[in-house]
């Protein structure tokens, strides 16, 4: 079973659907278009409240003249251990300026929830037995100290926590 989780909780009837061989859009549904399907539609229209999947392989810089007209960007985590859509999700939030909603989908896991939130990911389609546990338990992994600055500024504030300023020989 796969649920939707936001900072504020699960979500219920969410619209968003990735369409299979065996999972097509019905009633209030909306699809979760592919990259080169969402640039044709588009292309052909002036349609607004679109939805996009970006694989790992897809350059998400081919987004850029229809973020306007996107109501979410699925990000795809294919396996724990293909990060690319970490790099995706920066992308989007602080060079390209997507502020609408950012969601992981696929392979998406426990430890690397707070990861996520911190590049600007803000929902999670999980499916995983643990993390959806954990999460109703409202359990994320706590990291307290940060070596980089992101999306979402860790606790103790803005800045660059590994620049440190030696003090002077006595």
């Amino acid at each position: 079973m796969t649920k939707i989780w936001k900072e504020t909780g699960f979500v219920e009837n969410d619209p968003w659907v990735i369409e299979t061989d065996e999972v097509k859009v019905t009633g209030e549904q909306k699809p979760l278009l592919g990259l080169d399907e969402l640039i044709a539609k588009a292309g052909e229209s002036n349609a607004v409240g679109l939805g996009v999947l970006i694989k790992p392989a897809d350059d998400v810089r081919r987004l850029e003249p229809y973020l306007s007209r996107l109501d979410i960007v699925a990000v795809a985590f294919p396996a724990f251990n293909d990060g690319r859509a970490f790099s995706h999700a920066s992308l989007l939030r602080q060079r390209l300026g997507y502020t609408n909603e950012l969601r992981a989908v696929g392979d998406v896991l426990i430890d690397q929830v707070p990861l996520m939130l911190r590049v600007g990911i803000d929902s999670f389609s999980v499916s995983n037995a643990t993390a959806l546990k954990r999460l109703a338990e409202n359990r994320l992994p706590a990291i307290p100290h940060h070596y980089q600055p992101a999306v979402r500024d860790a606790e103790a504030g803005k800045g660059y926590s590994w620049r440190r300023q030696a003090k002077p020989a006595a």
